[in-house]
């Protein structure tokens, strides 16, 4: 939360413009952001994750300031390279992609694919020859609140063997990627995964291909309730394991913070819709908010990400509280399991302010589920 934020939503109830839930987002924040990324790894290239908040403000500041980009589709590509970045600062980081979207990617000058099966290999081969590939490897997430599946990625030794087909395919067997787990609390949960990589690079080296990239992936946390070391204690962490599996030979790095760099750039203010109880004896009540799951806070689901939750009441007496969103869907209930306690005074129609939401919300916010409209979104 900044003044410049709480300003702007003051201004914004003033002037009658308060008709549902918002999220605003303070640019100065993102500029910071930026900047801790680049001190605490001055070596690595930031390739910001376009998906975290793809608003054309944020990305044009980062393409001033000299980030690159990790796109998922070629949209993002189009939104990456309408903000000023040249398609050698882009990245198609997706694995899966249709044929059609790689020869697209490659039309706009994107020569960086992502890969993760020989299948993969052998579209990139076909729709954008002579590009470079890097493989990206299964990696635990333990330490994370929102640990990934197994969708992205294959065993490491299976990795080799995907590189050295697009060796043979014509391509540029360029590199690695892994990802520890969004919101990765723990710096050295990089470690294993270098580890890996190293062999990864030696073993290809016997066989004649040089990789000279490692994609250190996302998984920089933003703080939410629970306190986060700081971007610093990453890099060094980081840095140490470099050392430790690669020697004087470090490769070339790349990171791709998305929620680290705007989650905690962003706000949003919704409005307490209704607080009932199920029962007279119900010692938990139940506050719905005009914002749920399908309007931006899917994050919540299995209460994995817990956002920090304010109100013009914090300091009164507080009670065990289910928050649920407005939607007619059962699943529509944000923390249940382990209950949010909120002021007893609050009241139908008080504002709540929800921290940290800066990244992954508008993008997930639905087009009109239950006819509510997206979630505004506004940029300072």
């Amino acid at each position: 939360m900044t003044d410049r934020i709480i300003e702007f939503l003051r201004d914004r109830r003033q002037n009658g413009l308060d008709d549902g839930p918002c999220m605003v987002l303070d640019l100065d924040v993102v500029r910071d952001n930026y900047t801790s990324f680049a001190r605490a790894l001055p070596d690595t290239r930031v390739f910001y994750a376009v998906k975290a908040n793809p608003a054309p403000e944020v990305l044009e500041l980062l393409a001033r300031l000299g980030s690159c980009f990790d796109t998922a589709s070629v949209v993002e590509i189009q939104q990456a390279l309408a903000a000023g970045a040249t398609p050698d600062r882009l990245s198609y980081g997706n694995t899966i992609k249709k044929e059609r979207d790689i020869a697209r990617a490659y039309e706009l000058g994107v020569r960086l694919f992502a890969v993760d099966c020989e299948a993969e290999v052998e579209k990139i081969a076909r729709a954008a020859p002579g590009s470079r590939v890097f493989c990206r490897i299964l990696c635990a997430g333990e330490g994370a609140e929102w640990p990934l599946s197994r969708k992205f990625g294959c065993v490491p030794e299976m990795a080799g063997r995907v590189l050295e087909h697009a060796h043979r395919l014509g391509l540029v067997a360029h590199g690695l990627s892994f990802h520890v787990g969004s919101q990765q609390r723990n710096p050295r949960m990089w470690d294993s995964a270098l580890k890996s990589s190293a062999a990864i690079f030696r073993d290809l080296a016997e066989r004649g291909i040089h990789l000279q990239m490692v994609n250190l992936g996302g998984g920089f946390p933003t703080k939410y309730l629970k306190d986060v070391p700081a971007v610093k204690a990453y890099g060094q962490a980081i840095f140490r394991s470099l050392r430790k599996h690669f020697g004087n030979r470090i490769p070339e790095t790349i990171i791709e913070p998305g929620r680290g760099m705007v989650g905690n750039a962003g706000l949003i203010e919704a409005e307490v819709v209704l607080i009932s109880k199920k029962a007279d004896d119900d010692k938990v009540k139940w506050v719905y908010l005009d914002i749920g799951k399908f309007n931006g806070l899917a994050e919540t689901m299995d209460e994995a990400i817990r956002y920090p939750i304010r109100t013009e009441f914090d300091g009164d007496e507080t009670m065990a509280c289910v928050l649920a969103g407005p939607t007619c869907d059962s699943v529509d209930v944000l923390y249940e399991k382990d209950p949010y306690f909120l002021p007893v005074s609050l009241e139908i129609g008080s504002k709540v302010l929800i921290e940290g939401t800066g990244a992954y919300t508008t993008t997930y916010s639905a087009v009109g589920f239950n006819g509510f409209p997206p979630l505004k979104s506004y940029v300072i």
